[in-house]
């Protein structure tokens, strides 16, 4: 048995390597860290890696983790300026015994110091978008925190090892220095292979007050199916939320079983996810919340085109 599964349609490309390495008997870590890297390399997602939104500094700050569910070590990067994949930086840290976790400038030059590559993260697009949000939101007194979509991806190998990995440019218009929950473990990772893995997307500051990840995994250990895991953690969550802090932010999630069973769970009408497992075909999925969960189907044809042209569409100044 294998199988793979990630957040948002951006992922498609990666997950199609990476499904096919998996099949042919490559290993979970090598699967995810390349998915999210071809992710962070195409210019045209403004939520991850190059040609990511900026702070309100007009800099691209980068989060990115990886954990192994076999040692269950971790490598996590934060607020990372101008180092080509900083998921591979992440990998990169996992393998050491300490200083798991690095953020800014010590991210940045321990990650030139191993070799990463300097790369400059701001796109002429980027910074277009940049100027057109700030028109939409701050020029009219409204709030600009708006699209925050990380790429989290899930894999399970022959060998019945597993691995997860994040990626983001984070909030958009964030404060310098703030961190979501892509790259703390527990938040928006987390991965055992005894048990499984998950992954959030959304607002970080909200996932992070349900330690959604682990919440996750911990279920699917205690006998839940990942469905059900994923459901229960992402609308209790909310409904904390709600009653307690008196709001709740996008809260999205994915997850998978050592057994290759996989689920999904969100509380927002645009969610999609990719899936493809060694008894189902590479998938691109929509999900939806209704009263008794979270229901999801394959997107079609047309919702396939339509996404493609949104991505690539001028941006009118």
């Amino acid at each position: 048995m294998w199988g793979i599964i990630a957040t948002w349609r951006m992922a498609l490309e990666g997950v199609s390597e990476s499904a096919s390495a998996l099949a042919g008997g490559g290993r979970a870590a090598d699967a995810v860290v390349e998915a999210v890297a071809a992710v962070e390399d195409f210019p045209l997602y403004k939520s991850v890696g190059y040609g990511g939104l900026p702070t309100e500094n007009g800099e691209v700050e980068l989060d990115a983790a990886f954990m192994d569910g076999d040692s269950l070590a971790f490598g996590a990067v934060g607020n990372l300026i101008d180092i080509a994949n900083p998921v591979r930086v992440a990998h990169a840290l996992s393998r050491q015994r300490y200083n798991s976790l690095l953020v800014g400038q010590g991210a940045r030059e321990w990650a030139l110091e191993q070799g990463f590559a300097d790369k400059q993260m701001l796109t002429e697009r980027a910074m277009q978008h940049y100027r057109k949000r700030c028109r939409e939101t701050l020029d009219r007194g409204l709030s600009p925190y708006d699209g925050h979509d990380t790429v989290g991806i899930i894999g399970l190998d022959v060998r019945g090892s597993m691995s997860v990995a994040t990626s983001t440019s984070g909030l958009f218009m964030k404060k310098r220095g703030r961190i979501g929950d892509s790259p703390i473990m527990g938040s928006g990772f987390y991965c055992d292979s005894e048990t499984g893995a998950a992954t959030a997307t959304g607002v970080g500051e909200d996932l992070m007050k349900g330690c959604t990840s682990y919440e996750i995994v911990r279920r699917m250990a205690g006998g839940m199916t990942p469905q059900q895991a994923a459901d229960s953690v992402v609308f209790e969550l909310e409904d904390k939320l709600m009653s307690r802090f008196g709001r709740a932010g996008d809260l999205s999630v994915v997850c998978m079983n050592r057994r290759g069973e996989f689920g999904a769970a969100t509380n927002i009408s645009t969610f999609s996810f990719v899936a493809a497992t060694a008894d189902r075909p590479l998938t691109v999925f929509r999900a939806e919340r209704e009263a008794q969960g979270t229901r999801y189907w394959p997107v079609d044809e047309a919702w396939m085109q339509a996404y493609a042209a949104r991505i690539r569409a001028p941006i009118e100044e």
